[in-house]
């Protein structure tokens, strides 16, 4: 009998890979994941970090794995991916979602700074990903989900490494999907709006004469929804992205930005 639509979105048994799942975006995905019924496993690459979110998927309600990986890094990935399989399960879910920004005009950044964040933003997902498709090849089925970012469509000052990243990572995921959406697997990106979170709360500041932060006027000028998104605007989309109701959506980035990208901006 036909799943009925709502068992569509289900992630009932699944297990599912969030990296850099401690907070902000991640946590977000990886608590709607939990409420869909998936499993849940997440990376930190320091112990203090590991613990605080353990903490706080707890105090959610939320049975989370939490493991110390450094997702640059082939081997930890290797192995880490190996301890999910053995205390979880074969991975039917991964969200590349770690990544770093770092705001310093070109000329100034350092070729250390640029390879530190292209290895963190884009070399890490390929790795991740790499390690996980051969157990999805094999079972003939899996989503992986990149999180990409506006970075992926436009270019803005001070963040040259980050927007080269994201690009990549765009047509990371189209490659996914050229190359492996025989065996039914989907590889999509999700590209957050500017979000609400402990990253951009710098942004958000308000100003010592109590105005908003000039970023701040900015982004909801530029915003036909007229806010920052919230982490939570993000799950809707996480979920469809990683159930079986997307299973024939495959090398397509989905932005959840309301609306920046379909607007110019309003006339000065």
């Amino acid at each position: 009998m036909d799943m009925s639509i709502l068992e569509r979105f289900s992630l009932e048994g699944k297990v599912a890979l969030v990296t850099g799942g401690a907070y902000g975006i991640g946590f977000a995905i990886a608590e709607a994941y939990a409420m869909a019924g998936a499993k849940i496993a997440f990376n930190c690459r320091g112990q203090e970090h590991l613990d605080k979110a353990l903490a706080d998927y707890e105090a959610k309600g939320i049975q989370a794995k939490g493991y110390l990986c450094d997702v640059t890094d082939e081997e930890q990935v290797q192995e880490m991916v190996e301890s999910i399989k053995k205390e979880l399960g074969v991975i039917d879910i991964l969200v590349n979602n770690a990544g770093i920004i770092k705001r310093i005009p070109m000329t100034e950044m350092s070729a250390a700074d640029f390879r530190q964040v292209v290895d963190i933003d884009l070399n890490a997902p390929f790795i991740v990903s790499k390690a996980v498709l051969p157990d999805m090849i094999e079972k003939g089925h899996g989503k992986i989900i990149n999180v990409c970012s506006m970075m992926s469509e436009l270019g803005r000052e001070t963040v040259s490494a980050y927007a080269a990243a994201k690009g990549g990572l765009k047509m990371l995921t189209k490659n996914i999907c050229s190359e492996y959406g025989e065996y039914n697997i989907q590889c999509n990106g999700i590209g957050p709006g500017y979000i609400a979170t402990p990253q951009t709360a710098p942004l958000r500041e308000v100003q010592a004469d109590g105005s908003r932060h000039p970023f701040d006027r900015f982004i909801l000028s530029k915003t036909p929804a007229a806010r920052w998104g919230n982490p939570e605007d993000l799950m809707g989309p996480a979920v469809f992205l990683a159930s079986d109701a997307s299973d024939f959506v495959n090398g397509q980035i989905l932005y959840v930005d309301g609306g920046i990208l379909a607007y110019i901006g309003k006339q000065p």
